[in-house]
């Protein structure tokens, strides 16, 4: 499964985090660890206008750390397997600047449902 974000920054902001939770069970791909194929992960949007300083993909969720990201849009995109069925419910979406938590936007995620 492919996850686009489209962000929407309106100002400069410096040590930004996204914060996108992923389904119970799901793994991420692209991560080079075992027969993890790098073919799965061909087209990823990755935008010259901010590079992420770290990418952790997590079990809980794709944490992506940016030292700036400048005013207008920021696409992120990431690729998971989903290894088991059901319905789950996940947190929002965020997406904060570290050093001014003020700063921050938050999206509802609808659920997710893997049939077998």
């Amino acid at each position: 499964m492919r996850v686009r974000l489209e962000i929407e920054a309106d100002r400069d902001m410096t040590w930004v985090v996204v914060n996108d939770p992923i389904p119970a069970g799901a793994s991420h791909l692209g991560t080079g660890l075992g027969g993890d194929s790098q073919m799965a992960v061909q087209g990823e949007e990755r935008q010259a206008r901010a590079r992420p300083a770290l990418e952790e993909r997590a079990f809980d969720g794709f944490h992506a750390y940016y030292e700036f990201v400048p005013k207008g849009s920021l696409i992120v995109e990431y690729t998971m397997r989903l290894n088991q069925s059901g319905r789950f419910n996940l947190p929002p979406t965020r997406v904060e600047a570290l050093y001014a938590p003020e700063s921050f936007g938050e999206l509802p995620n609808e659920v997710v449902e893997v049939r077998p």
